[in-house]
């Protein structure tokens, strides 16, 4: 049994195909099969349910793909600790991030990355739930994500503040004299919004509703790039977190305040605590830490 077996296993069940995991490792696929069938027989145990495609994993597989991610996150935080103790902070900082953010993701990266140029990211984003699961599986480092119901016996967090909204708009389509706006100023716009059951969407339903207030949205998507899009095209304004960093993208996009709107939830930096944990998302959660109470 080798370190590379173990990888094959992990990346088999987060691609959930053969094809897809043999590409990410960088081998062929009948090499990832042949390992991974070599694993089973060292093991004396089938792991992988197999049929024209992949199908899964035996109840045995799920158990020894736990102590997969164990000792390969053993592996990263070994590796992480002996750079630490060079001064160095290197490998790939897996952040998953909630749609529409009211935190700039990229204000930490920058900062890691002028700080340690060695360091990689990979960025995900991800609903609140699927970020505290992939957590929980050491899929991920940390998480920019709302705090509501964090269960702080298992997870650690760095307070960001309350993520406020605003109107985005084009100026080429739509103008706003007001330094700000109500939200039954809202009620006659064409709108752009996110999916129902995002925390975003449904603090702005809730907003709504306290006011006596309903919406019926030109455009809806899961995704932030089609709501910038369609701002762009003049097809509708958004409902936007401010402070993150969208109306940069494009001079001609204006972010207006939105009186008294803000997110049910409060957003954070959120870190396992169970052990194994990520050594990398350690230190740069506590970093996190110093650069906000500098700025």
């Amino acid at each position: 049994m080798d370190i590379k077996q173990l990888k094959f296993l992990v990346a088999l069940d987060e691609t959930r195909h053969f094809s897809q995991a043999a590409a990410r490792c960088h081998v062929t696929q009948p090499t990832l099969s042949m390992r991974l069938r070599t694993l089973e027989d060292e093991l004396g145990l089938q792991l992988v349910i197999r049929g024209q495609r992949f199908e899964g994993f035996t109840p045995e597989g799920e158990r020894i793909l736990a102590w997969a991610r164990s000792l390969l996150a053993a592996q990263d935080g070994l590796l992480a600790e002996a750079a630490s103790c060079r001064g160095q902070l290197v490998g790939t900082l897996r952040l998953g991030v909630v749609p529409l953010a009211g935190f700039d993701p990229m204000r930490l990266v920058r900062a890691f990355g002028e700080r340690h140029p060695s360091l990689r990211f990979e960025l995900f984003a991800l609903s609140s739930e699927q970020i505290l699961e992939r957590l929980s599986r050491n899929l991920l480092d940390l998480g920019l994500s709302y705090l509501e119901r964090l269960d702080d016996a298992h997870f650690a967090s760095l307070p960001l503040g309350e993520t406020r909204m605003g109107l985005l708009h084009d100026e080429r389509h739509f103008r706003f004299d007001a330094p700000s706006l109500s939200w039954e100023a809202l009620a006659g716009l064409p709108l752009g919004l996110l999916t129902g059951g995002m925390h975003f969407r449904q603090s702005i339903d809730h907003a709504l509703r306290s006011r006596g207030l309903s919406l019926a949205p030109r455009l809806q998507t899961d995704a932030v790039h089609h709501l910038l899009q369609a701002v762009g095209a003049g097809l509708c304004c958004a409902i936007m977190p401010l402070d993150s960093g969208l109306e940069a993208l494009d001079s001609r996009l204006t972010l207006t305040p939105i009186d008294n709107a803000s997110t049910l939830a409060p957003l954070g930096l959120i870190l396992r605590r169970d052990s194994p944990r990520s050594a990398l998302g350690e230190a740069c959660f506590n970093e996190a830490r110093e650069l906000l109470q500098q700025r």
